[in-house]
């Protein structure tokens, strides 16, 4: 029996040495796969939480080193009339059609094309618009926008992309169509030979512009690593840009992803949420549309190359009760308001006050003392049926408001 227990002993204990070397190898194997496969969602984990950070990675180093990326893709020589692009912001139809179609009757078509980012999914045709002059002119890739947030200028940017494509298109004019309270637009002030005229005499774009003395927080410090605070501007988003500015709006890959990331609107005052109200109202606060296009010219060190104004009125109310309900919002012209008279008033404006930079901004044209607006905006219905009886833009029949609406 001790024999058998020797021999036993004698043969187990090989055998449990080669055991234990290669169960000690497979653990140091399978350690070295959990800490490889920990390390990797780690790695998945902050890689989704600074996303965007990494979209800034391009220049966040230091605003110094700041080098804007300038269009090679749109450079193309052409033959021909240059064309004014109209690009419509609109929620989802056109509600002044009818006075933008009598606008482009009295235009050669030459001269002019016409883009409409409305709704993802919505077409302009015969059972939508009573002017042929949008069958067919939305973006096929439009996206859902919010007002006051970045999506503003998503859409924006797409406009300009597609309207870029057309090389003969080398002035680019932003309108709005309809606002979130009421239905109303941007309207011409002049006829379409006027217009034309004014903008093509300018080799600047006109972009109003400021200093923004910040009073509201708008700016903040997160942004600096790319944009300092010297170079934060303000001002309207309804602008008119010639064709080597628009390229560097559609080309901008560093001065929009910090907007996106960083310059966010507060929401809106809900009443149903009660206490939860003064929480939110200290979120900060940022409207991208007013600062995005002004920014990014002035980090690219454009501001010598632009007419600091916009060309597109709005009387502004900013009255307390107004600002708690809505926001601040230019008032909306009726038929009443939008008579000759009060028309005169906004065509004879030849100067332009800016209180931030105690600046007064005298309205010129390549040198030239001119009128400052060429179209204004909240118009109504109303309010453009009566522009359109004066005969502003051209013949008007009015039998066409009677036909069957889209």
């Amino acid at each position: 029996m001790k024999k058998k227990t020797s021999s036993s002993s004698s043969l187990l204990s090989p055998l449990s040495a080669r055991h234990v070397f290669w169960f000690g190898w497979k653990l140091v194997i399978a350690l070295s796969i959990s800490l490889c496969l920990l390390a990797l969602l780690r790695l998945q984990y902050y890689s989704s939480q600074e996303s965007d950070d990494d979209d800034l990675s391009r220049s966040s180093s230091s605003s110094s080193r700041f080098t804007p990326r300038r269009s090679r893709i749109y450079n193309v020589h052409f033959q021909g009339p240059p064309k004014v692009a109209f690009l419509f912001l609109a929620r989802r139809n056109l509600p002044l059609d009818f006075l933008w179609g009598t606008f482009f009757e009295n235009a050669d078509v030459a001269n002019f094309s016409i883009h409409v980012h409305s709704e993802p999914g919505f077409v302009f045709d015969e059972s939508t618009t009573r002017s042929a002059f949008f069958y067919n002119r939305q973006l096929t890739n439009s996206i859902k926008v919010g007002w006051g947030e970045v999506s503003m200028i998503q859409a924006e940017r797409l406009l300009l992309g597609a309207a870029l494509a057309d090389p003969a298109n080398q002035r680019f004019v932003l309108l709005s169509d309809s606002s979130p309270f009421v239905l109303c637009s941007c309207v011409p002030l002049y006829n379409f030979s006027y217009i034309y005229s004014y903008l093509m005499a300018s080799p600047r774009s006109f972009v109003d512009s400021f200093l923004d003395l910040d009073k509201k927080g708008r700016y903040t410090p997160k942004m600096s690593a790319v944009i300092p605070k010297i170079k934060w501007r303000k001002g309207s988003q309804w602008i008119s840009l010639v064709r080597s500015h628009a390229e560097v709006v559609v080309d901008d890959e560093v001065i929009f992803p910090v907007f996106k990331k960083f310059c966010k609107r507060r929401p809106p005052v809900d009443v149903s949420k009660g206490k939860q109200n003064s929480k939110l109202q200290k979120q900060h606060n940022c409207i991208p549309d007013e600062h995005y296009v002004q920014t990014l010219f002035a980090m690219n060190d454009l501001d010598g190359e632009l007419e600091k104004r916009m060309v597109t009125y709005s009387l502004w109310n900013e009255s307390v009760t107004n600002m708690e309900n809505k926001g601040w919002h230019p008032m909306t012209f009726n038929y009443a308001n939008a008579g000759p008279q009060q028309i005169k008033r906004i065509k004879d404006i030849i100067s332009v006050y800016y209180e931030n930079e105690h600046r007064r901004e005298w309205c010129s044209n390549n040198s030239t003392c001119v009128p400052c607006f060429l179209f204004a905006r909240k118009f109504s219905r109303g309010a453009a049926m009566h522009l359109l009886s004066g005969g502003v833009l051209g013949p008007f029949d009015a039998s066409a408001l009677f036909d069957t609406q889209p």
